[in-house]
């Protein structure tokens, strides 16, 4: 490496300081400029740039979470599922506070994520939890689940989304777009809808066949626990006492 300040990061990542190696490419740029840093980190190992921006803190700036650009972002991104978080928290909050940042297109780093090797799976990771709301979108426009939305907006059928294309697609207006401006998961559906429709395609089509396993999963857990009630039941011991105490010959017990 070109740059001492990225042999001291990756040392202290190994050593389980992370603020301190998000320090030391600070510091690089304080010293050499910005420009250096985003150069340094196309050397940067992406496991190591993610042990960084995982550890987001929204309560201050992070100069690496600034300055990674939409590329550097995304091999790193689809690394995450490495760290085994079932809920995913860390993964959205990342992607939040990088795609999210003053200047910055969020388009771009939803193209890059799926450009790489693993990034649809990212991006279906960070809308699992809300894929009946991301299918009510789709079909009905709005993320109301008790509401169709605009009635000019024909229902999407279950065909159109094989045809889903930037050709076919009609853009959303300002208003609409307004609406959904949240700087988390409902704007990333709405851009993924409408500026990226084939990205969205293939997202949904993972989403609905991960709520599909997700959906039989519960069905099966709902069945074994109506047997294991069942089974209780028939185990209780029964009570055949109807005043008439016999023997097993059949004759008075007294």
């Amino acid at each position: 490496m070109n740059y001492p300040a990225l042999i001291e990061a990756q040392n202290l990542i190994v050593a389980g300081d992370i603020a301190g190696a998000e320090f030391a490419l600070a510091n690089l740029a304080e010293t050499q400029g910005d420009k250096a840093l985003v150069a340094a980190l196309d050397e940067f190992p992406a496991k190591d740039l993610l042990a960084i921006i995982r550890e987001y803190d929204s309560s201050k700036e992070s100069l690496v979470n600034l300055l990674v650009t939409p590329e550097q972002f995304a091999q790193a991104v689809v690394l995450e599922k490495r760290y085994k978080d079932l809920t995913h928290e860390q993964l959205r909050g990342m992607i939040n506070s990088v795609i999210f940042r003053e200047g910055a297109d969020p388009a771009e780093f939803l193209y890059e994520i799926a450009e790489v090797e693993g990034g649809y799976d990212s991006l279906v990771d960070y809308l699992c939890d809300r894929t009946p709301m991301v299918e009510h979108f789709y079909r009905y426009a709005t993320f109301d689940l008790y509401e169709y939305g605009d009635e000019n907006k024909t229902q999407a059928l279950d065909d159109d989304l094989l045809n889903l294309t930037r050709e076919t697609e009609t853009g959303a207006s300002a208003m609409d777009m307004a609406n959904v401006v949240d700087h988390d998961w409902m704007e990333v559906t709405y851009l993924l809808r409408y500026e990226l429709p084939e990205i969205f395609r293939e997202v949904l089509l993972k989403l609905r066949a991960r709520y599909k396993i997700y959906l039989a999963n519960l069905a099966l857990d709902d069945l074994a626990e109506g047997t294991v009630a069942e089974e209780e039941v028939d185990e209780r011991p029964k009570n055949n006492d109807d005043g008439d105490d016999k023997d097993d010959d059949g004759e008075s017990a007294l």
